[in-house]
């Protein structure tokens, strides 16, 4: 990897700045006389994130069939995820064309919020998952839709707080021996985002072994009842623990490396590390609505109707169960 790839945008400070780092824009500083390829795939895969989003976020938005406390919070995730992939593209043109102090902690802001509401909407669709199977009699009330109202009050209270410290004085402006491995954050406050994730990990492993074990439970009550519709909802609860083992596996992979990458990195190393581990915890958002598009009937039949232009928002679905999600 050559010098020019090292030094670049979004992360780090600049070597004319500090003459032991290699990285990003200060504010006030000139352009770069090339841009970055990092930058360049980041921003890539912020427009590819977007316009997959937007199309999941519209899709939910006008049919009022999927409206059900689960397709709620998988609209949730789309949002967040569609706000990530906006932000990965303004922070490409803040740094390249209007950077300034304000506009790199504004940037920098939105990103936190906007990934941290991913992942926790992700945690939020493990628990309704749980939820869905533990009582599945009593799923389909008021309480589990005013629940679900709950966990989305929390998931995006959480995330605008912990986007908004940078912007409200927790950063490294004014002292850059505090910097992280992504400026202008500090190592406290990456430390802080990265330990949350492990813990949300952590949380979302035990509730998936639990939803297993509740699989198994059904499966050999299903085994000694040998009912036909018995045998037919089974088969949807495991397509709904399979899918959600495709999310979680895809979860893990994608943001274990940044996260442990943030506990360990110091704000001295080049670069290259910090986007090597940094583009691929973008995937994450780019492949989330692909899961939901293609394995989900409802959400493909709508997809399909309206790139037909057949769309109608009144158009009738059957119901589902939420673990066909």
């Amino acid at each position: 990897m050559n010098e020019s790839a090292n030094e670049s945008a979004w992360g780090e400070a600049p070597a004319w700045a500090e003459a032991e780092r290699n990285g990003s824009l200060w504010p006030g500083a000139p352009p770069p006389s090339a841009i970055n390829p990092w930058d360049v795939m980041l921003c890539v895969s912020g427009t590819a994130i977007a316009c997959e989003n937007a199309i999941v976020v519209a899709i939910i938005f006008y049919t009022p069939a999927l409206r059900t406390p689960m397709f709620v919070l998988v609209g949730s995730l789309a949002t967040a995820d569609l706000l990530a992939g906006a932000g990965l593209v303004l922070n490409f043109v803040f740094q390249y064309a209007l950077s300034s102090q304000t506009a790199s902690l504004v940037t920098v802001g939105f990103l936190v919020a906007s990934f941290t509401a991913s992942v926790i909407s992700l945690l939020a669709i493990t628990v309704d998952r749980y939820f869905s199977l533990y009582n599945a009699l009593t799923y389909f009330s008021e309480k589990t839709l005013r629940w679900v109202h709950a966990m989305l009050l929390a998931t995006w209270g959480v995330s605008l707080l912990l986007g908004l410290l940078p912007v409200l004085g927790w950063n490294c402006l004014e002292r850059p021996a505090s910097c992280s491995i992504v400026w202008p954050l500090t190592r406290a406050n990456l430390t802080l985002l990265a330990a949350a994730f492990l813990v949300i990990f952590a949380l979302m492993l035990t509730l998936y072994f639990k939803i297993c074990k509740i699989v198994c439970r059904h499966a050999h009550q299903i085994a000694l009842q040998q009912h036909f519709f018995a045998t037919s909802h089974y088969v949807a609860t495991k397509k709904g623990v399979s899918t959600l083992a495709i999310v979680l596996g895809t979860f893990g992979a994608s943001w274990l490396p940044f996260a442990i990458y943030c506990l360990v990195g110091q704000r001295e190393y080049p670069p290259v590390y910090t986007y090597a581990t940094l583009l691929p915890a973008t995937y994450n958002s780019m492949i989330n609505p692909i899961i939901y598009a293609y394995r989900n009937a409802e959400i493909q039949r709508s997809i399909y109707m309206l790139l037909c232009g057949c769309f109608r928002a009144d158009a009738a679905y059957r119901s589902r169960s939420p673990s066909e999600v």
